[in-house]
């Protein structure tokens, strides 16, 4: 017996498509830009636009990592159990989403100005230590699964510069990150602060979880590039790309498979 489609069903199949053709030329139209953007960023830049930056250059990294085992210990609490943290396959929109299903996960803190409150309440200790980041844009518990890859990839735009605090890294294989011509390893309690539009990509060669706090937050510029900088992140806040992440992200929060944490009030999984 032939089943006939009913109009309904044809009018959400052409939206999905339409909604994929446009996203896809946002993309490409938002690569093309992004190094124009990139080139003005860098020549107004404050601190080094090498791959990978100077601690020292970021006073509050010091005080990351002076707490950073109350850190470990609020996110082996909120994040790591069963069903507490969506994977980032589940909630991007994008069709060509890095990490498979359950590899890569984040408890998201913060996202592109996004507060998540009843995430933050959960911990209490990382939250203190967030309000003290000059111009924090995105944080997130990030939880790579044993024996993962996440492909070369480059972040967003050079106004943001990202902060790994390293929670949980497993020694018994390697767990590593090449960034541009580099390979970096964490060091449980240190913190790697780097420019993720190099490429990158990361390996966890391991049987065990690889957690970190990542952190992004606004590059030091002077103007021009700060202006430049301001704008082309409120443009990415406002696009639907991220506003589509936002809806998926709390449609997770809120369904049965996401156990007992409750559904915080919108924002956006980042990066590696």
């Amino acid at each position: 017996m032939h089943r006939t489609a009913q109009p309904a069903e044809n009018e959400a199949g052409d939206a999905l498509a339409n909604r994929q053709a446009q996203h896809s030329l946002v993309l490409r139209a938002g690569k093309r830009l992004r190094h124009v953007f990139d080139r003005l960023i860098r020549a107004s830049s404050l601190v080094s636009n090498a791959p990978v930056l100077d601690v020292r250059a970021f006073p509050w990294t010091r005080e990351l990592r002076g707490q950073w085992e109350a850190i470990r210990e609020e996110a082996e609490r909120v994040a790591l159990p069963e069903g507490a943290a969506p994977s980032l396959a589940a909630i991007s929109p994008d069709p060509c989403t890095l990490a498979a299903v359950d590899r890569w996960r984040s408890f998201v803190l913060c996202g592109y100005g996004y507060a998540m409150d009843a995430n933050l309440a959960r911990c209490p200790v990382t939250a203190r230590a967030l309000r003290g980041i000059p111009g924090l844009t995105n944080a997130m518990f990030s939880i790579l699964a044993p024996g993962s890859h996440i492909p070369a990839h480059r972040g967003v735009t050079k106004g943001l510069i990202t902060c790994h605090l390293a929670l949980v890294v497993p020694r018994d294989g390697d767990v590593r990150m090449r960034l541009d011509n580099r390979v970096l390893r964490w060091a449980e309690g240190e913190t790697l602060v780097f420019d993720d539009t190099y490429e990158h990509e990361v390996w966890n060669d391991t049987q065990s979880t690889r957690v970190v706090l990542l952190i992004q937050f606004k590059r030091p510029l002077r103007q021009p590039g700060r202006w430049i900088a301001d704008l082309l992140l409120d443009l990415v806040r406002r696009s639907a790309f991220v506003q589509e992440a936002r809806r998926n992200l709390l449609a997770w929060h809120r369904s049965p498979h996401a156990g007992s944490s409750p559904a915080p009030n919108g924002s956006f999984p980042a990066s590696a």
